[in-house]
């Protein structure tokens, strides 16, 4: 029974994910989008088509589990870039994680089947997550839970497909030419691998090319001192 070791007891209505009904075919798509960019949409975009879905919902984590977290802006200003970016009613930008208190995908694939049973979800990663998908918290949970669709990226194809999480899902591996049958009475592990067109956008290389902030200028009476400090030492 995949899960059996995920916390689930998250009760607490103070949880609100995105409105949604019964029948539903929904991607979570999970992140720090620290800073989102147009690889994010073209994700998106990709899954919506390919995979049928209702909804495709960016959450935005308290963090990531496998990084170092200093310095990460709050959710509420990484939501709403997320917002400017999602431009599709399909698209919908949530941080509920925070209210689960916890930054791990299994726990949350875990709350969502079991508050929403009559829902499909998807697990929505870029090509560069299934190559270190097999470093997450109890993610052959997350496999045997919900479908997977993995969108490709620069430079990533091959890395991903010789990773250890699909050399173990190799044999469940589902043709992307039948990607829209994906969750549809197959058994999990169930995963697609989608290709197209591909974004180079990415957001560490975006926080890498911000202009570091210019060095304040020293006090007059800090900077005179300095100058007599260095003459007295001549």
């Amino acid at each position: 029974m995949p899960g059996k070791h995920v916390p689930i007891s998250f009760g607490s209505t103070k949880v609100k994910p995105p409105l949604i009904q019964p029948g539903q075919r929904i991607g979570i798509m999970g992140g720090s989008f620290n800073p989102p960019h147009d690889g994010h949409g073209l994700i998106s975009r990709t899954a919506l088509r390919r995979l049928g879905l209702d909804q495709l919902w960016w959450v935005v984590t308290p963090g990531n589990p496998l990084k170092i977290n200093n310095g990460l802006p709050p959710a509420s200003e990484r939501m709403e870039l997320c917002r400017r970016l999602a431009n599709d009613s399909r698209m919908r930008v949530t941080a509920f994680e925070e209210d689960l208190r916890t930054p791990y995908t299994a726990a949350t694939m875990a709350f969502l089947a079991r508050r929403y049973p009559g829902v499909q979800f998807f697990w929505i990663m870029g090509a560069d997550n299934l190559a270190s998908f097999h470093r997450w918290q109890l993610w052959r949970d997350i496999a045997l839970r919900v479908p997977i669709a993995v969108v490709d990226r620069p430079g990533w194809h091959l890395r991903a497909l010789a990773s250890p999480a699909a050399q173990w899902m190799r044999r469940s591996f589902v043709p992307e030419v039948y990607a829209a049958s994906l969750g549809r009475k197959r058994r999990k592990p169930a995963w697609t691998f989608l290709t197209g067109p591909l974004s180079k956008s990415s957001s560490t290389d975006i926080r890498n090319a911000r202009p570091r902030e210019p060095d304040r200028p020293k006090p007059v009476a800090e900077a005179v001192a300095s100058r007599r400090r260095v003459a007295a030492c001549r």
